[in-house]
């Protein structure tokens, strides 16, 4: 399982450790991911996705995953995202 944000596209970082010699070593940083179950109001049922902490806050801030999804690029999405936004736009229009 890859440790990219579901929604957000955020991904694993790459840096250096320093210590107090000065001597560097490569290293990542990893976001935070977490297994979130969110609720689509469009679709009336509930979703599990792996999203970053940022990413979650950033979606309740937009006002829900429905509003996120439709306002979201394809490319920062994962495949289940873009299903998923995919679903949401034909009940949009057929609403």
């Amino acid at each position: 399982m890859s440790r990219i944000c579901e929604l957000t596209g955020k991904g694993r970082q790459v840096g250096n450790n320093v210590s107090h010699a000065n001597n560097k070593t490569k290293r990542t940083f990893l976001p935070n991911l977490q297994n979130v179950t969110l609720i689509s109001e469009s679709l009336e049922k509930s979703v599990r996705l792996r999203v970053s902490t940022n990413g979650l806050r950033s979606v309740e801030h937009v006002g829900g995953l429905d509003n996120w999804l439709i306002k979201t690029s394809d490319e920062k999405l994962s495949l289940k995202a873009r299903r998923l936004k995919r679903e949401v736009a034909k009940k949009a229009v057929a609403a």
